[in-house]
């Protein structure tokens, strides 16, 4: 960006000091649901505000266990062509290199990914096929049971299947990284012994601050950390606790973590919804005791982000540790794990 910081300063409402923090970091929100996608204009707006916020790299859901395999590649068709005919304004990530001359651009890095593994088909050999495509990510199970394992929401859980401990090890050799937001308890550490790669949670956030099926133990967290992982904090009212997105009590969450685990396993996946009038409740994410109704459920705005920052900085934070937690962090992951 070759903004001059006064003027960021302003648009951003936080400090010069913290704007110069928020422009050099590579500002990484690993969870943006895009699978539901309709209206061209809430595309262009909702974008439009994340790079103007200082958001520098978008994973984008693309699909996830209530989508075919047919449906996942014409729907990733779709998504490529889009990005490829706007290269004005994003870049298609396949590489970290591709990341970095996205911000050298001043543009937006696009990565893709699914939340749950059903798009496979249980054809372990489509990881490859869906990696070559842009997936870079997939999470094992969205709540509820498929093939893989078992989801957070689900009656039982009984842990990774025999298919599963077989398509962590292709990912691995793929290079695709595994995620295990929205997955059961044991199916999580399970994935976590068999993986030989770094294992993140894209979008979780700490259960011992918000008892909530979606929030994970610090037993997990401990052991994600252990693989060199990353846990992204969520930026969702009901999983942060009150339901209540605030800067303050999501940097909460980010504080515990890194107290815990240290700041070089933090990061955002903020999971904002960008058009609530076309999402809804369904049977692949039933509500939990004391959600509040589906159309109350705040979020987190784009807009907040440079307000992380200063947070975090007011917190006595590294300049690096900020930078790192912002997306430095995913940028590590891509550079271990991808190929």
């Amino acid at each position: 960006m070759t903004e001059n910081l006064q003027d960021l300063s302003a648009q951003w409402g936080v400090s010069v000091e913290t704007s110069t923090v928020h422009q050099d970091a590579y500002v990484w929100d690993n969870t943006l649901p895009w699978s539901r996608e309709a209206k061209p204009d809430i595309r262009v707006k909702h974008l439009s505000r994340m790079k103007k916020a200082g958001h520098d790299v978008l994973s984008l859901t693309l699909g996830g266990d209530r989508t075919s395999l047919s449906e996942a590649i014409h729907k990733i068709a779709h998504e490529r062509a889009y990005y490829q005919s706007h290269d004005d304004k994003f870049v298609l990530v396949d590489s970290v290199a591709d990341i970095k001359r996205a911000k050298k651009e001043n543009k937006l890095a696009i990565v893709f990914h699914f939340q749950g593994t059903n798009p496979i088909e249980s054809n372990v050999e489509m990881v490859d096929v869906y990696y070559r495509l842009g997936i870079r990510h997939m999470l094992m199970a969205y709540n509820l049971r498929n093939p893989v394992g078992d989801g957070c929401k689900e009656r039982k859980d009984s842990g990774l299947s025999h298919l599963g401990v077989s398509l962590v090890q292709e990912m691995n050799r793929v290079g695709m990284v595994v995620d295990c937001s929205h997955t059961g308890y044991n199916t999580t550490m399970d994935v976590m012994d068999v993986s030989t790669s770094p294992v993140v949670f894209s979008h979780s956030n700490p259960k011992a601050l918000n008892d909530h099926p979606r929030n994970i133990l610090d037993d997990q967290i401990k052991k994600c950390a252990s693989t060199g992982g990353v846990v992204g904090v969520n930026g969702v009212g009901i999983f942060l606790g009150n339901n209540d997105s605030s800067t303050e009590n999501q940097i909460r969450h980010v504080d515990y973590l890194v107290q815990m685990i240290g700041a070089n396993h933090v990061g955002f996946g903020n999971d904002h919804i960008y058009a609530p009038e076309e999402t809804s409740p369904s049977a692949w994410n039933p509500p939990a005791p004391g959600d509040v109704p589906w159309s109350e459920i705040s979020y987190t705005q784009p807009e907040q982000m440079p307000h992380f920052t200063e947070a975090l900085l007011r917190k006595g934070y590294s300049d690096s540790d900020v930078c790192n937690i912002l997306g430095g962090n995913w940028m590590r992951i891509a550079e271990q794990v991808w190929k």
